[in-house]
């Protein structure tokens, strides 16, 4: 069933920006799309730059290094529409950020 961890707090987190962190010694990238939160792996297929540090627009991030673009929602590329990184369950309490890890 997994477990929600606190990463952050909402405010650290600005719309149309990504952060990445640390939970359970996996690296994840949150990003705040209109004030709605999403959280992925940070580490793009291609080349393992970070997500986190990545250009948001919409609900797609635009990798860093060589711009492969995912879907923050789902995880789901825009170059092929069948790789997928994983993807991580948000809430938000008050101005906490917490993620599930494990199983959903």
């Amino acid at each position: 069933m997994g477990r929600f961890i606190k990463v952050a707090k909402a405010y650290d987190i600005p719309p149309g920006e990504g952060v990445t962190v640390e939970a359970d010694g996996r690296y994840i990238a949150i990003f705040n799309a209109d004030g709605t939160y999403y959280a992925i792996s940070d580490t793009c297929l291609h080349m393992g730059a970070s997500l986190g540090q990545g250009w948001l627009e919409g609900k797609m991030v635009t990798c860093p290094w060589h711009g492969w673009r995912f879907n923050v929602e789902t995880g789901v590329s825009d170059f092929s529409g069948q790789v997928c990184i994983e993807r991580y369950d948000v809430t938000v309490e008050g101005t906490d950020v917490y993620v599930r890890i494990g199983g959903r």
